[in-house]
Order: structure tokens, then sequence, then C-alpha cells
């Protein structure tokens, strides 16, 4: 063989293993296929000793490629280092498992940046579990301080005690501090309830007992804190006045008598229902009839709560019920006008408000008072007496008594009328235009007359009055100015006659029979004053 051949055999075997050696590069650094056939393409034209390449040329650009792919690849496995090395850290404190890649091959561009959005979440889970780490602790604490409780296991004495950062920041280690914090709550809520029943059995005996202020005060402290010191010493003063009430039987029954009276009215209690508890009446004060009157507070005071909002409805429409009524009698009060305060108004316009709200309020209780019935089986009744029936009769009631004073007042005015015609007492307002004839001003003529009565008419008010006697008025008689006819009730027509139509010429003295001028009051009442 010819020496250039085995050159040429050299130099192609050179060019596979580079090509090999190329290869292999690719693989390492992960190019992918489409770009391996493009760089192929490239060195198959560097082989082909373009015009203006030299294989001198050809090499140092494989060179010069090569050493930047190899840059490439030390950059890309340093990041791929440096993150693995985050993630093993945030992994350790989240205590998840570690992102699975292949660390011993050159990672491409995609996989680096998924890494690193891996890596971001796993930071952000990792702050924001250690903010509600934090919060939790802090919790817990005070939880601690407040119920006097030290850590007494390994896990409250690493979420107290330990660095904060050096907390395993596990999905179950949070749902543990949330377990801790919740049944440390629990805890103290248990003894925040107990002390506040100790606090409520205390102020009912203190009232039952009558306790002075200066001792009440001195358990002030304790009254507001549930620690557990706190607790001990309401446990202790309950004891203690529960021993002095059993000391002192009569008066805390009497006193608890007073209490249950009180809850009977609040709650409408008939005089048979009352009655039916009969320990009320037993005066052999032993501790068992106390804690029969104890038993019947708590049974009334919870019924009292079940049905709230109805009780006090009823005692809101009694309220309203008696201020119209009060309201009502004001509004016939006749020096009501002397008011010189705007009260008259506000009374008006509180009377008128009443008068359109009552319903309304009645209204919603007949809709109460039905849920009422149906969960107790038995009608509601006020007083022994069923509250709706109760309510109309109450209206009924007004609307009879308005309609009694009423009619008194047009009885009232009917008779001042004829007492006034009769007597010839009614005010009259003298005309000031001068009569003719020779009248001296400032005089009257008295007028007297026989009346010669005969027979009575249904009408003969006046003749029932005289008893058929003669009659002389005692009253001057009114000027012939004078408005004759006044308006007329009851019985009475109204009738009004115009001043001076019944003029006539007067005699000194006249006298006359009233049956021959008039038969009735009617007529007699318009009959010309001489």
């Amino acid at each position: 063989m010819r020496r250039s051949e085995v050159l040429a055999s050299e130099s192609v075997a050179c060019l596979n293993k580079a090509l090999g050696r190329l290869k292999d590069i690719w693989e390492e650094i992960g190019i992918p296929e489409d770009q391996r056939l493009q760089r192929t393409e490239v060195v198959k034209k560097h082989i082909k000793e373009e015009e203006g390449s030299t294989m001198l040329q050809l090499e140092k650009d494989i060179r010069t490629r090569l050493e930047v792919m190899m840059k490439q690849k030390s950059q890309r496995m340093q990041e791929l280092k440096t993150l693995q090395e985050q993630d093993q850290e945030l992994c350790d404190i989240l205590c998840t498992s570690s992102y699975s890649i292949d660390y011993n091959v050159v990672p491409t561009l995609e996989e680096l940046e998924t890494f690193r959005k891996h890596i971001a979440g796993l930071t952000a889970e990792k702050e924001r579990r250690h903010k509600e780490f934090v919060g939790i602790k802090k919790q817990i604490i005070l939880c601690m301080e407040e119920l006097e409780q030290l850590p007494d296991t390994s896990f409250e004495r690493d979420v107290v005690c330990e660095d904060e950062d050096a907390f395993c920041l596990s999905k179950e280690n949070i749902k543990a501090l949330k377990l801790l914090l919740n049944q440390l709550e629990d805890r103290k809520a248990e003894n925040e309830a107990v002390c506040n029943a100790y606090r409520r059995q205390i102020q009912e005996l203190w009232d039952r007992l009558q306790i002075p202020e200066e001792q009440r005060d001195a358990l002030s402290e304790h009254m507001i804190s549930s620690k557990k010191k706190n607790m001990e010493a309401l446990e202790a003063e309950v004891q203690r006045l529960e021993q002095l009430k059993l000391e002192n039987l009569r008066s805390v029954i009497e006193a608890i008598r007073a209490e249950l009276a009180s809850l009977w009215d609040k709650c409408f209690l008939s005089k048979m229902e009352r009655q039916a508890f009969t320990p009320y009446y037993d005066e052999n004060f032993t501790e068992d009839l106390l804690k029969l009157h104890d038993a019947e507070v708590m049974r009334l005071k919870q019924h009292f709560e079940d049905h709230k909002e109805l009780f006090e409805g009823v005692h809101r429409w009694e309220e309203s019920w008696q201020l119209f009524l009060e309201l009502e009698k004001r509004a016939t009060d006749p020096s009501r006008f002397n008011n010189r305060g705007g009260n008259l108004l506000k009374e008006e316009k509180q009377r008128a408000d009443l008068q359109k709200n009552l319903p309304k309020l009645e209204k919603i209780l007949k809709a109460q008072i039905d849920v009422w019935e149906q969960e107790q089986g038995r009608e509601f009744l006020v007083n022994g007496q069923k509250f709706l029936r109760f309510v109309e009769e109450q209206w009924e009631l007004h609307r009879t008594e308005k309609e009694r004073e009423r009619m008194e007042r047009q009885m009232k005015k009917s008779k001042q009328i004829e007492e006034d015609m009769m007597y010839g007492t009614a005010v009259r307002t003298p005309s000031k235009r001068r009569l003719g004839g020779n009248n001296t001003p400032g005089k009257t003529r008295k007028l007297n007359f026989t009346s010669s009565i005969s027979g009575a008419t249904p009408n003969s008010t006046m003749r029932s009055a005289f008893g058929g006697t003669v009659c002389h008025s005692p009253m001057s008689r009114p000027p012939l100015s004078a408005k004759v006819g006044e308006e007329m009730t009851a019985d009475l027509t109204p009738r009004t006659i115009p001043s001076g139509a019944l003029r006539t010429k007067a005699s000194p003295q006249c006298n006359f029979s009233i049956n021959s001028v008039a038969s009735t009051y009617s007529e007699f009442a318009v009959i010309p004053v001489f």
C-alpha cells in the first residue's frame, strides 16, 4: 500500500475517532437529537474543505466550539450542584423528599429552570410554615402561662424552649402544634367556664345572704382572671358561702321566694300555676326545701331564656298600652292647652305612633304565641287569660270608655243648655248697637209673667221643671240684640236665630200663658224675650 493511502486511512480513522468523541460530548452535555444533526452537518461542511477553509482552520474552529461547550457543561453542573444543596436543606427543614434528577448527567436548560421553580416553591412553603409556627408558638406560651403549666413532653419542650430555626416544619409537626394549641385552649375554656360558674354562684349567694360590699371587694381580683389561683380562691369562697347559707336557711329561702315571685311575673304564670309549686308555702325551712326552690328558680330562668323574645314582647306591649291610655287621658284634659314647652305636640305625635305601632306589635306577638303553643301543647295565658283575647278586651274597653265619655259630655252640655234657657244664665255678649226708643243705657226692664201650665207633652221639660207654678226670672232681661237660640245636642234640634229677627216693641209689663205660645221646648227656646 502506498504511503499516501496509509496517511489517508489514518486521517479517516482520526476523523471517525474525533466524531465519536464529539458525539460523546454532545451526549454528556445533553444536546438534543435535532441539534446533533445540525452540528453533524456543520462538521461535514468542514470536512469537505470548502473554499477558503483549511484543515488547520477547521481544527481551530472545532477546538473553540469544544471549549465553549465544555464551559457550558461546567456552569450547568455547578448550578445543578447548588440547586441540589438548596433542595437538601429545604427538604431537611420541611421533612420532604429530595427533587428527582440525575446529578451525573449535564442537565438541559429546561431541566434547570424546572429545578429552580421547585426550589422557589419549597422556599415559599418554608416561610409560610415558619410564620405559622411562630404564631402558634406564641399562643401556646400564652395559654401555658394562663394555665400556669410548664412544658412536660419532649415535643412541648422543643416548641417552647428550643431555637425556632431548629424546629422541623413538617406537616405532621404543624398538625401536632395545632392539636396542642387546641388542647390548651380547651383547658383554658373549661377553667373559664368553671370560674364563671363560681362567680355566678358567688354573686347569687352574696345577694341572698346580703354580704356587705367590703367582703365582696376582697374577692374582686379573682372575679376577673381565670388562672389556677383564681379558680382555687373562687372555689373556697363558694364553699364558705354554702356553709353560711345552711346556717341562714330561712332568710335565704325567703330571698329565693322573692326571686321566684319575680320570675312568675316575668313568665306570666297564672295563680293556679303558682300554687302548683307547693314548697313555696312550706314553713319548715330545711336544706331539701332550699334545693327545691333552687331547682324551681333554675327551671323558670331557663324557661324565660327559651322564650325571652315572647315574654319581653308582652311586657313591651303592656308598657306601651299603659302609656297610650295615659296619653289618651291627657288628650281630653283642657289644661293641656296651657302648654308652653312644646310637650303637647310631642304627646300627640307619641300617641299617634303608639296607635299605629301597637297593632303591629300584636301581630308579631300572635305569630310568636302560635309557635309557643305548638311547642308547649297548651294555651299561652297572661294572668290566667289568653293574651290575645285580653288584648281584644282592652281595645273594646277603651272604645267603650271613649264612647261613655263622649255621651257624658253631650249630656252635660245638653243639661247646661237647658239650665241656661230655663234660668237665663247663659252668657251672652251684649250688642253694641243702640236700640230705638227711650230706653236708658245701663238700665233694663224687668219681665214678670204668669204661666198657667196645663197638660204635659214629651218635650215639656220647662213645664215639668216649674211644676205649673208662676215663675219670676231673677235675672235682668238681656238686650234685644243678643243672639237668640243655642246649638242643641242629644234630643234637641239645633236652631240658630239671627240677631234682631224676633224683635218687637216692648211694653212695660206683660203677662201671658206659656201654653198659648209654645207647646214644646224647642218652640219655647225661640220665643222672643220682651
